[in-house]
């Protein structure tokens, strides 16, 4: 599918690029080149944590280099405050895709957002640990119900054992752009997800041009990989 847009895409917290491997794997079967940017600190980067900014702006220094025409930029929970920075004024994107992710206004930080919805509980809330360090990690024992409750066994065991610390900064600043003032947006909302609530969410796709609901938990990149996959390949395609 030679004139298929290539696809950016950006992990959530305590993640890495690894996360998007098994929905790359299937991209490739359907021909749409795919893109897995590593933040700053996580997975195999080598480079320093940081906040939401400075994520954001390391995206955008991929994004440069890449040169893409058009691209889809894709989001992952916490991915989504980085895209909505980081794809604000970009001519070079075509689509963005919130996938249970936080599609926030200009001046909205995770936490202030968090904070100016209803209340609802999940389970990620009782796995997250605060460190000396700025960061916060995940309690594996309690993060698998809370990200992966839908996938299979194998798949979650090795996706906690490569969870990393995530800066707390990330979740207090605010983004001052929004990319989806210029570009379309489409978000994929988790009916089961014990990260972000579906209720939560429901809000955020409210921002966003179109919404799809998954019957998945958090993870749907695991656990619903063909789903995700074709709607990315609606966006690529279009």
């Amino acid at each position: 599918m030679t004139d298929a847009r290539h696809v950016v895409l950006v992990h959530g917290a305590w993640h890495g690029a690894w996360c998007w491997a098994p929905l790359q794997a299937e991209l490739d079967r359907r021909g749409i080149p795919s893109h897995a940017i590593e933040l700053p600190g996580h997975g195999a980067s080598v480079h320093p944590l940081g906040g939401l900014h400075h994520d954001a702006s390391h995206v955008t220094d991929t994004l440069n280099h890449l040169n893409l025409d058009e691209a889809v930029l894709v989001g992952h929970s916490y991915g989504g405050a980085v895209i909505t920075e980081a794809g604000a004024g970009r001519a070079d994107l075509a689509h963005l895709v919130y996938i249970a992710a936080f599609a926030l206004d200009i001046g909205e930080s995770v936490n202030g957002a968090l904070r100016s919805f209803e209340r609802r509980s999940v389970a990620l809330a009782s796995a997250v640990q605060m460190q000396d360090d700025g960061t916060t990690t995940l309690n594996p024992d309690l993060a698998a119900s809370a990200l992966y409750g839908s996938c299979s066994p194998p798949a979650i065991e090795a996706a906690l054992r490569r969870l990393s610390p995530q800066p707390v900064a990330t979740m207090t600043e605010s983004v001052h752009g929004s990319a989806r003032d210029d570009i379309s947006s489409s978000y994929l909302r988790c009916l089961r997800d014990e990260a972000v609530h579906p209720d939560h969410q429901t809000v955020m796709a409210a921002r966003c041009d179109e919404q799809v609901d998954i019957d998945t938990d958090h993870s749907p990149f695991l656990s619903t990989t063909g789903v995700v996959a074709d709607h990315l390949e609606r966006a690529a395609c279009s």
